[in-house]
């Protein structure tokens, strides 16, 4: 038998001897306990094979001799089984767990010859091999007998009944957005293809295919269906697009949800945005001390344009919340109009925008203005009209924040020339252009130092001194094997100074702009990516990527 420390077993002996049906489980709530370590001192103490990294091989065959209630409700792997259906091998991380082998018993009729492997390898593996809430669908099979033609959409409103004895669709779709919250997902897309639905999570900015149980085809309609009930669309509607909300409390979390539908050729696809209700902070923006220190200077102004631009999905939204959160005291009147109301903050007067009966942000900005505020958030400056509006507010005493899509900071000074505002009221109204990007950061856990590819640094016009260690994706199960473990932001931030003031009034070009504002201490966005690649954060080739700088 394999030698376990001696700590090891002071561990387990209190857990074993307490008789508790959950014992590894019980034992695992320590989070300082290596899973591999456990799974090792279990298969030496009862004499089993340890598997370090469970795989399934026949993924067909496991699926019929261990139905997915079975294997998922009582979390055992099939890892193997024989053409005759008669011996079956499978992978458990709590191999004392005599309920799930009594299930397993009744379930497959053969010998099974159990191995021991770690938790958290043999969940993931569960769901490759099942797909995600692969136990409910069976449910919603049996327990309905729904074949193909009784999940069709005629029969929606009567399968998604709340009322219902069987909830399993409406437990299937929470499964599947449980789950999104566990990965870090930050989207979730239902996306009906010719002969499958298919599922795909956004994290980290990168969009990651789901596994799905098979026939879930036969469930869209009703998958379908039930989001749009709790997003409280028109399910009678599906030539046009909708949009919606879901507000939810999953895993003690208030997830506020953001759906939109369009119909495709196939069925209607359906997005959802997942937002936290998370606590916006300076701190979390992770700015540098230069940038942080020019910003908090921006929040104590009491007039001004302040604008972040970048494009779509760069973080813009929460950079303008975090300001809006610092300067929410008693004593300031705040009003946003926004496009939709991504986050709702506590003591802000929000408005989101309604095309339909001409509440657009020029409108709503002109009522706004009316409403003696200090503070007024514009989602957007998209059009002429609303950049007057907002420059005329912020010479009559406001501070202003909205946004523009420009490459950088310096071009959201040209933008707005060529949008056709004056020059001269440009100068004397805006107080600093903010651009940002989010990168994928590196997984803490798993990078690897390297030496930097000097050359490379160079051509994308960074000053590189000597020969830097920096670092690179690795792969663990904490990143999904990716390297890359949440994002952060990368700023440029160029204040209009009185030597950019000057030029602007006299049309200068993109140049002469991006000179005196260097001249100013202006710091373009890729070297304070390298800040972030020397300090470990990130890649090169993330910067490098998020800036549109090439590399050759």
């Amino acid at each position: 038998m394999e030698r376990i420390d001696e700590e090891m077993r002071e561990l387990l002996r209190p857990v074993l001897e307490s008789g508790t049906e959950a014992v590894v489980d019980t034992l695992l709530e320590n989070p300082e306990l290596d899973e591999v370590r456990v799974a090792n001192a279990l298969g030496a103490i009862l004499d089993l094979p340890v598997l370090e990294m469970p795989g399934t091989e026949e993924r067909e065959l496991v699926r019929k001799a261990l139905p997915a209630r079975v294997a998922l409700g009582h979390r055992v792997l099939g890892l193997r089984v024989n053409e005759e259906g008669t011996h079956m091998q499978a992978a458990v991380y709590d191999p004392l767990n005599l309920i799930a082998r009594q299930a397993v018993a009744r379930a497959f009729p053969g010998v099974v010859e159990y191995v021991v492997a770690p938790r958290r390898r043999v969940l993931a593996a569960l769901q490759e091999v099942y797909g995600v809430g692969a136990d409910t669908f069976e449910e919603i099979l049996a327990g309905r007998r729904m074949d193909e033609e009784m999940l069709d959409s005629k029969d929606e409103a009567r399968i998604l009944d709340d009322d219902d004895e069987d909830a399993s669709v409406v437990k299937f779709v929470n499964q599947i957005i449980r789950e999104a919250l566990d990965q870090r997902a930050t989207d979730i897309h239902f996306e009906p293809l010719q002969d499958n639905l298919r599922i795909r999570y956004r994290i980290d900015g990168s969009l990651v295919e789901v596994a799905v149980p098979e026939r879930i085809k036969s469930l869209q309609s009703a998958v379908i269906a039930r989001l749009k009930i709790m997003a409280r669309l028109d399910i009678a509607e599906r030539r046009l697009p909708q949009d919606g909300r879901i507000n939810l409390q999953l895993s003690g979390q208030n997830i506020d949800v953001r759906v939109a539908t369009i119909p495709t050729v196939e069925g209607e696809s359906v997005s959802l945005r997942l937002l936290n209700q998370e606590k916006f902070t300076i701190s979390r923006l992770m700015l540098n001390d230069d940038i942080e220190s020019q910003v908090r200077r921006l929040l104590k102004v009491s007039n001004g344009i302040v604008l972040i631009t970048g494009p779509t999905g760069s973080g813009k939204s929460t950079s303008l919340y975090t300001f809006l959160t610092e300067l929410n005291t008693p004593h300031r009147r705040i009003v946003t109009i926004e496009d939709p109301v991504e986050n709702k903050l506590d003591g802000v007067m929000q408005i989101a925008v309604r095309p339909e009966i001409k509440l657009t942000f020029a409108t709503g900005l002109r009522s706004i203005l009316r409403g003696d505020p200090n503070v007024v958030m514009v989602g957007e400056i998209r059009d002429l009209e609303t950049a007057e509006i907002a420059i005329r507010a912020s010479l009559t005493g406001h501070l202003v924040f909205s946004t523009l899509h420009t490459n950088d900071s310096i071009g959201g000074i040209t933008r707005l020339t060529d949008m056709g505002v004056e020059p001269f009221l440009l100068a004397a109204s805006v107080r600093a252009f903010i651009a940002q990007r989010l990168v994928r950061r590196l997984c803490q856990s798993c990078r690897k130092p390297v030496k930097l590819d000097v050359i490379k640094a160079r051509q994308s016009g960074l000053v590189v001194e000597g020969e830097p260690t920096v670092y690179e994706p690795g792969g663990c199960e904490l990143c999904r094997n990716t390297g890359f473990r949440g994002r952060l932001a990368i700023y440029e931030l160029c204040a209009v100074t009185r030597g950019l003031q000057e030029l602007i009034t006299t049309k200068a070009g993109s140049a002469a702009l991006e000179a005196q504002a260097r001249k100013d201490g202006f710091r373009a966005m890729r070297e304070y990516g390298w800040e972030k690649v020397l300090a470990g954060e990130t890649t090169l080739e993330e910067v490098v990527s998020a800036t549109a700088i090439e590399v050759e």
